[in-house]
């Protein structure tokens, strides 16, 4: 665990070191929109945050691979090598539609050519364990279609979630960390070393996500864009692939004595099939909702409105931060939920108290009168802006968010040092900004 700890905060501190100067180089490189009338943030905020976060990607990975346990998943398999190759593929196709704007279709494109490249150098469904039966082979090509299908609908469903300040990267974290514990089960409880790549993917994106909110949550100053939330997707996809289908079921069978008490009692070779979906639960909803909902209006499926779920909270009266908060509990509360049927005894009773706690925060937040704040004893560890001011309100919430603010989001103001650069730079950046894309590539 040590190791996994290190390279998480590795991870995290190289992300969170690298998103001040990233911010300031898309300010100079004119990656600001300008503010769009389904937005909810009022005024233009730098994008390509996902340039930190794949900058903390490499440094985890490099820590990782001097590290005595963890070097085992570099010498024992290429899925390493496979993440970097679809990981570099998907950046660049973000940052370039970050800056400039790519077709739907063209980015529909470069996500499959990603997820192929994996494909091509081994990372791939090998079969599919099915209850009752065991592990069921699939032909390569049946193979490569479920791998890039589900490269596909893991990075189109957390690009579609990143609408709010902090939102995709909070909820990603959470799916990562319940994605963690039931691999990390599965290496040490049960000895699987196949369990062993997914379980440091998971804990760099963890890193990933960790160092990258201080920067995101509201009032954001910097978006991660389709070069963040396509990674964030490409990650926790490769996560699922690498660890389903290669957990043998007759290992866990030797250990339990039977077939059925594998199957009833510790279940954890079935969960490969619906953690990868229950992580992503609200994410993949609204993808399927939006889907449905744009193919019935007579639209294309990739285009944008402001009909989300995170959309929907901010029009009945939620403010900026309780939105967030609430889908944060919700995903909690799916993603541990079913991580608690792959532990048994107390390991369950903990999980299970973890996820009630969960639909406690979200009867809590439902609470019209409930206003998140930070609380006065950790205000001192927290930056400036997320404190309460001396008139009571908090800044966590805005200095101006509330009832009568309605769905308006995130301030996203610019430093006075921010300003003065763009003054320099002139009409420069502010002409860049205008013939960029939208703010989170396909749906924002």
């Amino acid at each position: 665990m040590r190791e996994y700890l290190l390279t998480l905060f590795t991870t995290a501190a190289v992300t969170y070191l690298l998103t001040a100067p990233v911010r300031k180089f898309a300010i100079v490189a004119g990656a600001m929109p300008p503010v769009r009338a389904r937005d909810v943030h009022r005024e233009p905020t730098p994008r390509l945050g996902g340039i930190a976060l794949f900058g903390g990607l490499c440094a985890g990975l490099l820590m990782a691979s001097h590290l005595t346990h963890l070097t085992t998943v570099f010498d024992n398999g290429s899925d390493v090598k496979a993440l970097l190759s679809g990981a570099g593929i998907m950046w660049v196709l973000g940052v370039l539609d970050d800056k400039w704007g790519v077709d739907a279709l063209v980015k529909m494109g470069g996500q499959m050519v990603a997820a192929g490249v994996m494909v091509w150098q081994g990372l791939t469904v090998i079969s599919i364990p099915v209850p009752g039966v065991g592990s069921v082979s699939v032909t390569p090509m049946q193979g490569t279609l479920i791998s890039v299908l589900l490269v596909v609908i893991m990075v189109n469903a957390v690009n579609f979630i990143d609408g709010l300040d902090g939102l995709a990267a909070g909820m990603v974290c959470i799916a990562a960390m319940a994605f963690f514990l039931y691999s990390y089960r599965l290496l040490f409880g049960y000895s699987i070393e196949d369990a062993a790549p997914a379980t440091l993917f998971t804990a760099v994106l963890i890193g990933m996500c960790l160092g990258f909110l201080p920067h995101n949550l509201h009032p954001a100053r910097i978006f991660m864009g389709d070069s963040g939330s396509m990674l964030l997707g490409l990650m926790l996809a490769v996560a699922a692939i690498s660890i389903t289908g290669r957990v043998n079921p007759d290992l866990i069978i030797e250990q339990t004595g039977s077939q059925r008490e594998a199957v009833h009692t510790l279940v954890p070779i079935y969960i490969p099939l619906l953690l990868p979906l229950t992580v992503i639960a609200l994410p993949l909803a609204d993808l399927l909702l939006a889907v449905v909902r744009r193919t019935w209006a007579g639209k294309s499926p990739f285009a944008a409105d402001k009909q989300h779920l995170h959309h929907r909270l901010l029009e009945i009266g939620h403010s900026h931060s309780r939105a967030v908060l609430i889908m944060y509990f919700w995903a909690a509360l799916f993603a541990f939920s079913t991580v608690a049927f792959s532990v048994t005894d107390i390991g369950r009773v903990v999980v299970l108290i973890g996820a009630g706690l969960c639909l406690l925060g979200i009867v809590v937040l439902l609470l019209p009168r409930f206003r998140p704040r930070t609380p006065k004893a950790l205000q001192p560890l927290v930056p400036p802006r997320y404190r309460d001011s001396d008139d009571g309100e908090g800044a966590a919430e805005g200095v101006a968010e509330g009832a009568a603010e309605g769905p308006v989001g995130g301030v996203g103001r610019l430093s006075p040092e921010d300003e003065d650069l763009l003054q320099r730079l002139g009409s420069g950046a502010s002409a860049a900004g205008h013939r960029s894309g939208t703010r989170g590539g396909t749906d924002g």
